[in-house]
C-alpha cells in the first residue's frame, strides 16, 4: 500500500475504510467516513507546519509522523498542512444541531513557543568587534496553530528577535481546504492567505523552508538574493489557491500585494519597495510515491514583478523570479534511516527603470542566479548530518554592488559560492542542539580583498555557528 493510496479525506475508498478505522483507532482518531468525521486525512513540518507542538497535541501524534527531523516534512506533514492543519485527534466543543453545526473547538488553546540561542564564532573577527557572540535568546517565538473550523486552520508565528530587540509578526498561513474527486480521483482544492512568499509551500526546497533551517543572525550575508528569497517576507499579502489531484500534482496560484509592517499607511512617498499592483506568482510540482523513495520535482516563480523602490509612483524596477526544484526522500532501512537530497536553482531577469533613472545603478538590464543542493543523513530521529553547496552569480553592477568594509564588493560583482555542513543531536523530539559551519570559496565577488576597504577575504566570513532549539 503506497502513502498516496491512503491519501484519502472526507470521502474515503470503501477498500480503506476498514483500515482506516483501525490506524484511526490506534492513534486516538476519528476515522474519515463516519459520521463525525473532521474530512481530515489518513495516511500513514518550516516546512510551514514547522513544528509546533501545538499540532501533535491537536492530532495525538508524535512529532516524527510530520517530521523526519523538524522542519524537514514527511508525507504525511505535507498532506496535513495542505488540508489546513485541522486533523484532530481531541474531542471538540460543538454548537448548532445534527442539521447544521455552527461550532467546532478544539479543548486546548493551540499556544506553542520556539527558544533559540546560540554561539557565532567568525574566522575572522568583524572589525573592531568582539568574535564568539553569545546570544540568549537569538530569537523566541510565540505560536498560534491548529484548526479553526472543521475545514479551516492556521499558523501564526509572533518572535522576538535579539539584533533587533523587537517582537512582531512573523509568518502567518491561513487555510480553507475541502475535497472532491476529479476524473474518479481525490481532488483536494485550498485556499491560502500568508504573508511571505513560499511561507506556504510544503516542501523543503523554497526560500521560505530550505537549508539551512537555521542560520546565525550576526555573521556576514552575501550581498545579493533575488526577490523571492525574504525581501517580500512579512511585508505583503498573498492570497491564493490550491490543488492537489491524486496526490500526484500540485498547482498554485497566488496574488501578492504590499502589506508591510513597520511603517505607516497608507503607503506614499516616504515608502520603499512597494508593489505596483500585484505579483503574480505560480507553483507546480509532480510527485510520486514509490515502495521506498518520495520524489518531487517542480517548479515556481514571479511573472511581472513591478516595484517602486522609492514611494507609490513613477518608473518601477521588474523582476522575473523563474525556479525548478527537486526533492527525494529515500527509506534506507526498516529503522527509519532516511536520506533525503534537495535542490532548486532560481533565475531572476531584472528591467531596471527606476533604480537606473536614478543613477544607483549602472545596467538598466541584469540578471540574478541562485542555486543550492544538499543531502542529509538521518540515521534515527536522534541523530542528523547535512551537507550542502551554494552559488550565487550575476551581473556586475559597482552602484548597486558597490566597494564598502564588510558587506561591499570590490569588483562590482555579487558572485558567492562555498560549501555547509552541519551535525545535530535532538535529545528528544522538540529539543536540538546542532553544530553548523558555511565555508566561503568566494564572497561578494571575490576570494582576497573582497570589499576593497578592509582587505577582508571571503574565508575570514566562515562561520562556526552552535544552537539550541527548543520548541514546546
Amino acid at each position: 500500500m503506497t502513502r498516496r493510496q491512503l491519501a484519502v479525506t472526507g470521502r474515503v475508498r470503501p477498500a480503506w475504510r476498514l483500515i482506516g478505522t483501525l490506524l484511526c483507532s490506534a492513534v486516538g482518531l476519528t476515522a474519515p467516513g463516519t459520521a463525525s468525521a473532521a474530512r481530515v486525512l489518513l495516511v500513514t513540518r518550516a516546512s510551514s507546519a514547522a513544528a509546533i507542538p501545538s499540532f501533535s497535541r491537536q492530532t495525538g501524534l508524535a512529532c516524527s509522523a510530520c517530521h523526519y527531523q523538524f522542519p524537514q516534512l514527511t508525507p504525511f506533514g505535507r498532506l496535513f498542512k495542505l488540508n489546513g492543519y485541522t486533523m484532530t485527534g481531541l474531542k471538540t466543543i460543538g454548537g448548532g444541531d445534527t442539521a447544521r453545526q455552527s461550532l467546532k473547538l478544539q479543548p486546548i488553546p493551540p499556544v506553542s513557543a520556539m527558544l533559540v540561542s546560540s554561539l557565532t564564532h567568525l574566522s575572522r573577527a568583524l572589525p573592531a568587534a568582539q568574535n564568539n557572540s553569545a546570544m540568549f535568546p537569538e530569537q523566541a517565538s510565540l505560536f498560534l496553530g491548529g484548526a479553526v473550523t472543521p475545514n479551516v486552520g492556521a499558523f501564526v508565528q509572533f518572535t522576538y528577535a535579539a539584533q533587533d530587540g523587537t517582537f512582531g509578526v512573523d509568518n502567518i498561513d491561513l487555510r480553507y481546504a475541502n475535497h472532491t474527486t476529479w476524473l474518479d480521483k481525490d481532488l483536494l482544492l485550498g485556499v491560502t492567505m500568508h504573508n511571505n512568499p513560499t511561507v506556504q509551500d510544503v516542501w523543503n526546497t523554497v526560500p521560505a523552508w530550505g537549508y539551512p533551517f537555521m542560520s546565525s543572525s550576526v555573521a556576514p550575508s552575501p550581498i545579493a538574493s533575488t526577490l523571492i528569497e525574504g525581501t517580500l517576507g512579512q511585508q505583503v499579502l498573498g492570497l491564493g489557491g490550491y490543488a492537489l489531484w491524486d496526490n500526484l500534482l500540485y498547482t498554485e496560484f497566488t496574488a501578492y500585494r504590499s502589506a508591510q509592517q513597520g511603517t505607516h499607511a497608507p503607503l506614499d512617498s516616504g515608502s520603499q519597495n512597494v508593489i505596483s499592483g500585484v505579483i503574480p506568482y505560480g507553483r507546480v510540482a509532480l510527485q510520486h510515491s514509490f515502495e521506498q523513495t518520495d520524489l518531487m520535482i517542480g517548479g515556481f516563480g514571479f511573472v511581472g514583478a513591478h516595484l517602486f523602490p522609492t514611494g507609490v509612483s513613477g518608473l518601477t524596477d521588474k523582476y522575473t523570479t523563474l525556479g525548478v526544484d527537486a526533492q527525494v526522500e529515500h527509506k534506507l532501512d526498516e529503522g527509519g534511516a532516511m536520506l533525503i537530497g534537495r535542490t532548486s536553482y532560481i533565475h531572476e531577469a531584472q528591467t531596471l527603470d527606476a533604480t537606473f533613472d536614478a543613477a544607483e545603478a549602472q545596467n538598466r538590464q541584469a540578471t540574478l542566479q541562485t542555486f543550492r543542493a544538499n543531502v542529509s543523513y538521518l540515521p534515527n530521529t536522534y541523530l542528523g548530518g547535512t551537507l550542502g553547496y551554494f552559488n550565487t552569480t550575476g551581473s556586475a553592477d559597482a552602484l548597486r554592488f558597490a566597494p564598502g568594509e564588510l558587506t561591499g564588493s570590490r569588483t562590482g560583482s555579487p558572485n558567492t559560492n562555498g560549501i555547509m555542513g552541519e551535525f545535530t543531536v535532538n535529545a528528544w523530539q522538540n529539543t536540538r542542539v546542532s553544530l553548523q559551519y558555511i565555508a566561503y570559496s568566494r564572497f561578494n565577488g571575490a576570494s582576497d580583498a573582497y570589499d576593497f576597504v578592509g582587505g577582508r577575504k571571503a574565508s575570514d566570513n566562515n562561520t562556526l555557528y552552535l544552537y539550541t532549539w527548543v520548541a514546546f
